[in-house]
């Protein structure tokens, strides 16, 4: 056997591994899959992971380099987490390297080590067997059994050292025989533990749901939740969450943002009294760190995290929980595109553990799953306690007078539920102050020089922002066409609607949530406090309010605008619209006080519209779905999308025609191509962009082409000239 080769996943988008040659003062006996492995990469250098140690090498020794440093004595990706890498980059066609940077904490995939800074020697469970007196021709190791025996939390080495002497030997033959490990010094939760709360008594349907999970804890499972907005999902999960701690095992629970973070942070410490790790962007990169390690050794008894966060390594994983499964949030949309629900859905099915994914509007492709029999639906029919489902209604607008998108209707109703002591909740998913500035002389309008849309006018800062690119300018006093200076706001966004509640109801407290209004640290919590709390009477927000949120003093929620939704070009736009429009329907009358919903249309007759009033989200799912058959669309289907972009607008149009050649050329038997045809927003950030579809009855089919086709893209003519990337189950398409 030849020198050992170290087989290294670096980040680059290439697909493929890199290896190199064990650094001089290492012992590759010593080396396992998983850790972090500095070496020079082209002119630079990198921080790969190793898969594995190889025998013999397709590259000559003379060519192969040598690695710069080992940078850890134990594995940082985990074999459950390595194994789920692996999956993932064959699924969505992503180089392995790139994915593990992804599934790394960033200080780590830097190459800091980490923050711990020591490793505990302890005994295993092997090691608990052992009778110390038989170990009499081995004096050293006993002793250092002996010590380790009586301090089960572990020792690191400088107090073996204290205690019996440079223990380096006794360790590593010890070690050998499976009697003592090394194991991460535990970095605790910096938030004091608190006892926990009484359990609330369980609604039949609450507790039929909890009885079947609890059943399954020891074996694969997905349960799908569905739950009408306030009917105590949440109570289920912590329910579920007090059994599996009971077992001394970990609970992994995926939230789609970082807004339902804070809110569910604080309950479940409440009433379980259990430590959390919680990972999320908003914290500082040392700070995610502490967590993902928490969750690593197995400190925190609760893992509670954002879409990134289904990559934390469990020491004890017992359940994985999925909230408002549905949510778009969950599937990344840049780089490395995964779908974090369907990845958990994976990794429970490796670890033979359930899964419980929660909605009130469960995904199609959740719903399509349980009729195919491979998910088992648990219903929660009704909200808990003496709440009641609010009454909606529809506030017909065309032949009203609106003052800054508020129909009289509505600003009465406000008023009704304002005197009546009751809080206001108003949703309108668009922020600034109006999306469009349009000359009243020639009908110019404001546009981005850099996209095809028009910049938003933002008058607290006195600027014009494209929401898509981020380009910004200062706002614009005369016509850039006729140079009149009668330029209109057209439309209305969060913050023209602010101004006309404070006009004509000067004596509320308004909070507008939005993410202008929340952009310094901590503001965000505040200010849902606040809402919870009651002292702001009336809530304005976009979709960062409507979600997951409980405000049981809202007994009024008006739907500024419902009328975006509901002719997008996207086939998914009915079904996010349909969502929308029921989750913030939602937060009206969650507590014992009746709720009322006012949804403000120009198209009342609408089909979804109507739909949705007489039978509710599971009439709407049921027809949309057959729908989706005859379309043969998914989750009938299967899809993958091949865009490419540059600052040439035919480069994008001739790589995808090579790309459409290459596949057709190979055969690619039960997979159509469509296009290539302009993306929804053609021109963005100065370049343009076009994609190719790719669809599939079958998902075998699909990715049989894409295993071998992807690979290739690469090799194309035109694939230097452009930027390019796939999509397997793409969230937006047309």
């Amino acid at each position: 056997m030849g020198r050992p080769i170290l087989r290294v996943a670096v980040p680059s988008p290439l697909y493929q591994t890199f290896d190199y040659l064990v650094p001089a003062n290492v012992d590759p006996r010593e080396l396992m899959a998983g850790v972090r492995v500095r070496v020079p990469f082209g002119r630079t250098r990198s921080i790969g992971v190793l898969l594995e140690m190889a025998g013999s090498s397709p590259i000559a020794d003379g060519r192969l380099k040598t690695a710069e440093a080992v940078l850890d004595q134990e594995p940082v990706v985990t074999p459950e987490i390595l194994a789920l890498a692996r999956w993932a980059s064959g699924y969505y066609h992503y180089p392995l390297g790139e994915v593990l940077a992804a599934v790394l904490p960033v200080a780590l995939r830097t190459g800091r080590r980490r923050r711990s800074g020591r490793l505990n020697w302890a005994v295993t469970e092997s090691g608990l067997l052992v009778d110390v007196a038989t170990l009499d021709r081995a004096p050293r190791q006993a002793a250092v059994l002996n010590v380790l025996l009586q301090h089960p939390q572990g020792l690191d080495r400088e107090a073996l050292v204290a205690l019996v002497g440079t223990p380096d030997s006794a360790l590593a033959a010890l070690r050998k025989k499976g009697w003592v490990a090394r194991t991460e010094a535990q970095v605790t939760d910096p938030t004091p533990a608190v006892s926990p709360q009484i359990s609330p008594t369980l609604t039949q349907a609450q507790s039929k749901a909890v009885d079947r999970v609890s059943a399954a804890l020891d074996r694969f499972g997905v349960f799908l939740l569905d739950g009408v907005t306030g009917s105590g999902k949440t109570e289920v999960y912590l329910r579920l969450a007090e059994t599996v701690l009971a077992k001394q095992r970990q609970v992994l629970i995926l939230v789609p943002e970082i807004g339902l973070t804070p809110q569910l942070v604080d309950r479940v410490r409440r009433r379980l009294g259990a430590r959390l790790a919680v990972l999320h962007s908003g914290l500082s990169d040392g700070e995610r760190l502490d967590a993902w390690q928490m969750a690593r050794s197995g400190d925190a008894a609760i893992v509670l995290g954002t879409r990134s966060a289904v990559f934390t390594p469990l020491a004890r994983p017992g359940l994985l929980i999925v909230d408002e499964e549905h949510d778009a949030s969950l599937k990344q949309q840049e780089g490395f595109r995964y779908s974090a629900r369907d990845l958990l859905v994976w990794r429970a099915r490796h670890l033979d553990i359930p899964v419980l994914l929660g909605s009130a509007t469960p995904s199609l492709e959740s719903l399509y799953n349980v009729q195919q029999g491979r998910y088992t639906e648990l219903r929660l029919p009704d909200r808990a306690g003496d709440a009641r489902p609010p009454r909606i209604q529809l506030l017909d607008m065309r032949k009203e007078r609106l003052e800054d998108g508020l129909s009289r209707p509505m600003l009465e109703r406000i008023e009704q539920h304002l005197s009546r002591d009751g809080q206001v909740m108003l949703f309108l998913n668009r922020r600034g102050y109006a999306p469009t500035l349009l000359c009243h002389e020639c009908g110019w309008s404001a546009q981005c020089r850099r996209c095809d849309a028009r910049m938003v006018m933002h008058q607290s800062r006195g600027q014009l922002r494209c929401h898509h690119c981020g380009a910004q300018r200062i706002l614009d006093a005369r016509c850039g066409q006729c140079d009149s200076a009668d330029l209109r706001p057209i439309g209305q966004g969060t913050e023209r609607v602010e101004q006309a509640l404070a006009r004509n109801f000067p004596g509320q407290t308004l909070i507008r949530i939005d993410r202008d209004s929340t952009r310094r640290k901590g503001s965000l919590e505040k200010m849902l406090q606040m809402a919870r709390s009651g002292k702001g009477r009336l809530l304005l927000g976009t979709q960062m309010l409507a979600k997951g949120h409980h405000f049981p003093d809202v007994t009024l929620v008006g739907i500024l605008d419902a009328d975006s939704g509901l002719y997008g070009a996207d086939f998914r736009a009915s079904e996010r619209m349909a969502q929308l429009i029921v989750q913030v329907a939602g937060r009206a009358g969650r507590a014992r006080r009746a709720g009322e919903v006012c949804i403000q249309t120009h198209h009342p007759d609408h089909p979804l519209l109507q739909l949705l009033l007489t039978e509710g989200y599971s009439g709407f799912a049921q027809a949309a779905l057959a729908e989706r058959q005859a379309a043969q669309l998914p989750p009938h289907a299967s899809l993958a999308l091949l865009r490419a972009e540059a600052i040439n607008r035919e480069m994008p149009w001739s790589f995808l025609e090579q790309a459409r050649d290459l596949a057709q050329a190979d055969g690619a038997p039960g997979v159509e191509l469509w296009g290539p045809v302009p993306a929804p927003m053609e021109r963005r950030g100065g370049r343009y962009r076009a994609q190719l579809v790719l669809q599939a009855n079958r998902r075998k089919d699909l990715q049989c082409l894409l295993q071998v086709w992807v690979r290739r893209l690469g090799t194309l003519k035109g694939a230097r000239k452009v930027r390019w990337s796939v999509d397997v189950d793409p969230g937006d398409t047309l």
